[in-house]
């Protein structure tokens, strides 16, 4: 019965949903202007008001968007190569057991290892510029990309690969045509998991470096975050960078997500 009357529901309309969607982040920043309401009138903590002001200076000059492309342009770089790097060994150590062997023990010696660890360094061997920033977000987002994709190539049915074998397909044709494809859901598993930590460890590790960190005239949303809180202890800007850094990577989760949809469509 109660199923039934769940399916007979009628389907939510447009503005029903917006409404759902807005109403606990509304209800939150009523309440914390509230709050900000009792707050002397020189206290430095952010209110809502202030940071939609911040928001606005922000976007009209032009340094949030310039900063925040700045740091989405290392993510994409580092990410890159995290994947290249990460996809290579993960299908040589998924399909090889002597390379898994060898490989196996170094990498689980290192992930344990935050990124923003070996930013001294990273420091030392590239300076205080975006190589530093690049090899950081590389660092972060390889470990996912290759767990993920063994864990994927542990899982392809082993019968496919022995036809191949059997019929004499080439070892290259087998890994490219058979082991990869079939691995492809937790490839992009994990491609989306290390996006996410890339995202993460560029700005802290734009925010640890400070404003040495891009060399140039913007280091990267993390480097403003640092310049704010360093120099005049906006924290009203401070609040519309992370709000910023949310937004960005909410957007990045959903563009893998759709991604996925696409390229995996028997998944949904």
């Amino acid at each position: 019965m109660n199923t039934l009357a769940l399916a007979t529901q009628a389907p939510q309309t447009r503005w029903q949903k917006i409404v759902r969607f807005w109403a606990l982040p509304a209800a939150l920043v009523v309440l914390w202007q509230l709050w900000a309401l009792t707050l002397p009138a020189n206290s430095p903590a952010p209110t809502p008001v202030g940071v939609a002001k911040a928001a606005v200076d922000l976007a009209l000059n032009g340094g949030l968007l310039m900063a925040t492309v700045q740091s989405l342009g290392r993510v994409v770089v580092g990410f890159v190569c995290a994947m290249v790097l990460g996809v290579v060994l993960g299908l040589l150590m998924g399909s090889s057991r002597a390379v898994r062997d060898n490989l196996d023990p170094l990498i689980e010696s290192f992930r344990p290892i935050a990124p923003m660890a070996l930013l001294p360094v990273a420091i030392l061997w590239f300076g205080t510029g975006t190589p530093t920033a690049l090899a950081i977000v590389s660092y972060a987002a390889f470990f996912p990309v290759v767990i993920n994709t063994v864990h994927g190539v542990s899982r392809v049915d082993r019968k496919l690969v022995l036809a191949s074998m059997t019929m004499g397909v080439p070892r290259m044709t087998i890994l490219t045509r058979v082991i990869l494809p079939g691995a492809a859901p937790s490839i992009l598993l994990g491609s989306r998991l290390a996006m996410g930590v890339a995202w993460t460890a560029i700005i802290a590790a734009e925010l640890a470096v400070g404003s040495k960190s891009g060399g140039g005239a913007s280091g990267g949303i993390g480097q403003m975050m640092f310049v704010f809180y360093a120099y005049n202890i906006n924290m009203n800007s401070i609040v519309v960078c992370m709000v910023v850094v949310g937004i960005v990577a909410l957007l990045i989760d959903r563009v893998f997500r759709t991604a996925e949809h696409h390229l995996l469509p028997w998944r949904h």
